[in-house]
């Protein structure tokens, strides 16, 4: 695994000792690798395919509705 070196500023390296001893974490080497991964997939971009949904033209005229199809209750105008 490779070794890196981070300077923290004091604030994140008390909040780290915190969490581990409130037993969040084992240890430190814990902590960091877990917070940092999550860091690291917050970022990460979303899993997309290249190809467009194949129902997606079907589906959007489905949701359109003719406005002559209305089953209007009375003579009411509404916007």
């Amino acid at each position: 695994m490779p070794e890196i070196e981070v300077s923290l500023p004091d604030r994140i390296d008390s909040e780290i000792a915190r969490l581990v001893e409130q037993g969040e974490f084992l240890n430190r080497e814990q902590a960091v690798e877990e917070l940092l991964s999550m860091g690291v997939s917050a970022y990460a971009p979303a899993e997309t395919t290249d190809e467009p949904d194949q129902n997606l033209f079907t589906q959007m005229t489905e949701d359109q509705k003719d406005p002559a199809a209305r089953g209007d209750d009375g003579d009411e105008y509404t916007l």
